[in-house]
């Protein structure tokens, strides 16, 4: 049992470190790459129960219908995250017409729809893992404002997102650990900004060669003296899943259950999806 053990854990490492980066359906990163010359494309649905949108000032069920990523191995320590989704509705279970940006909505109906924001990052690896000490690397980031706050999903705003990223192998289970800093711009006054401390832990475990579970806690905190700013507001999220990879597949399938932690987030919700890794290009 300990040998088979032994063994997922190395084809699980092995897979991380030269084929993804996401890690669906967690959202914490690892310093790890692709890989130069790979490109990974990554794709699910998300349902979330009882989501908030304090800016807005809707509440209601959500579906992410899909979510995409893409990450462009742009050398061996340094890939490239486009990350989005093309169609997010909301059923509007509640509205608060007191809500900062109430006012500016065009929402007639029961229910609205838009794009997802998109969220254009770099990531680079520093350090690989040793016997005596995890891989590190660092992540820049930045959120587009895609989605419109006349639409009630949207904010309209930019922000910048900075983290440092850490993993370690131990036997079967794979430890990864997330923290940095976002500054988020305030929707209802462009001028003014809350800068955030974003943190992430997340564990994968191996139970065979072609499945492991996984879990995590991600989220931010708000770091302003007076309260958070309108849109700002502090997040959490507990999900659990598992990962299944076919032997001999470059496809990876997955599915989780999440949590909310705050009063903004949803209560509960799910996410399933798939990943896929190819060698693409060549880099000089």
């Amino acid at each position: 049992m300990r040998l088979r053990l032994d063994l997922a854990a190395i084809v699980v490492l092995f897979f991380t470190s030269s084929a993804l980066a996401q890690q669906r359906p967690l959202v914490t990163e690892d310093p790890e790459v692709i890989g130069a010359g790979r490109i990974l494309i990554e794709g699910g649905i998300d349902f979330a129960h009882d989501q908030h949108y304090p800016v807005s000032g809707l509440s209601g069920n959500l579906w992410r219908i899909p979510t995409i990523g893409f990450s462009f191995g742009i050398s061996s320590i340094a890939e490239l995250q486009i990350d989005g989704g093309l169609f997010n509705h909301l059923s509007i279970t509640d509205r608060d017409p007191n809500a900062p940006l109430a006012s500016e909505l065009t929402v007639t109906g029961d229910s609205t729809h838009d794009v997802e924001d998109a969220v254009v990052g770099i990531k680079i690896r520093g350090f690989t893992e040793t016997a005596n000490r995890p891989s590190l690397g660092i992540r820049f980031a930045t959120k587009l404002p895609n989605a419109s706050n006349e639409k009630g999903l949207g904010l309209d705003t930019t922000d910048f997102f900075i983290s440092i990223l850490g993993a370690k192998t131990v036997q079967s289970v794979r430890i990864v650990g997330n923290v940095g800093v976002g500054i988020l711009t305030d929707p209802t006054f462009a001028s003014r900004q809350n800068d955030v401390l974003t943190y992430g832990m997340s564990f994968a475990r191996a139970l065979t060669t072609e499945a492991e579970i996984v879990g995590e806690l991600n989220g931010r905190a708000s770091t302003r003296e007076h309260g958070p700013l309108p849109g700002t507001e502090s997040r959490g999220i507990m999900k659990f899943g598992g990962r299944y990879t076919p032997m001999g597949s470059t496809l990876r399938y997955d599915a989780g259950i999440f949590f909310g932690l705050t009063t903004f987030d949803p209560t509960v919700g799910f996410t399933v999806g798939a990943t896929y890794v190819f060698n693409a290009f060549k880099v000089p």
